[in-house]
């Protein structure tokens, strides 16, 4: 069964802005159902044009681009509460795609009401930009990453990046959080290789600052992997959830 916006888990979340009654309202009516997916299951191919759009409710994916040769440059990790299908609803279709790494359970919206969101609620087409700024700025800051920080620096950025969110989401206790993903997910996101990733890891290991095994993530002190980082560990702010 569905589950109803009023009664929505990620709510609970401090990660998210409350909803007033008016906007849990809405929501509801622009919802038209959940889809539940297995791993592996794209949700959203590139330069398709799907009819549909997408909040992630429960599990984890991946966006990525494919080049012509076939490699893969990984874009974003996809955690609960992330809204998706906003590049195809206003470019006409998807740059990238989006595909599941765990099961994964999708609230759904019908993309034909996009405009009418847009027009009959102001303040909620206004969390949307708000939502497509912040992706901007975390793609600039990527890209700073990719370009200036060495494989230390890049890892340990991704690894605190990671979990902050998961202590938004509530994911993290004893300073363990599930991550599902592999290596060369990792690998694809920072411009490494696998090899040099895992070497990386191995080193953060031996010095007890971060382990990753077994689908679980631990950091025993994210101030010291910030630091080696060369960023701040301040939590991520407050995002609208759609």
């Amino acid at each position: 069964m569905a589950t109803k916006c009023a009664h929505c888990p990620l709510r609970r979340s401090n990660l998210f802005v409350p909803h007033s009654d008016d906007d849990t309202k809405f929501m509801q009516r622009f919802k038209v159902g959940e889809l539940v997916i297995e791993p592996g299951t794209p949700m959203l191919i590139e330069g398709s044009n799907s009819p549909q759009l997408f909040t992630a409710l429960r599990g984890m994916g991946l966006r990525y681009k494919t080049l012509e040769n076939g490699r893969r440059q990984v874009l974003n990790f996809v955690f609960p509460g992330d809204f998706i299908g906003l590049q195809a609803a206003v470019m006409g279709e998807m740059q990238h795609s989006v595909e599941a790494t765990t099961p994964m359970t999708l609230c759904v919206f019908n993309r034909a009401e996009f405009w009418h969101f847009f027009k009959t609620h102001p303040e909620r087409a206004f969390d949307l930009t708000w939502l497509a700024a912040v992706e901007e700025h975390f793609m600039g800051e990527t890209l700073a990453t990719v370009g200036q920080r060495d494989a230390t620096e890049r890892v340990a950025w991704a690894l605190v990046k990671i979990m902050q969110r998961g202590e938004a989401l509530g994911l993290v206790k004893n300073h363990t959080m599930p991550l599902h993903y592999r290596q060369q997910d990792l690998a694809d996101a920072l411009g490494l290789s696998l090899v040099h990733t895992n070497k990386t890891l191995s080193k953060l290991r031996e010095r007890q600052l971060a382990s990753w095994h077994d689908g679980a993530l631990f950091i025993n002190d994210c101030e010291k992997l910030a630091k080696i980082a060369r960023m701040d560990t301040e939590a991520p702010p407050q995002r609208p959830l759609m």
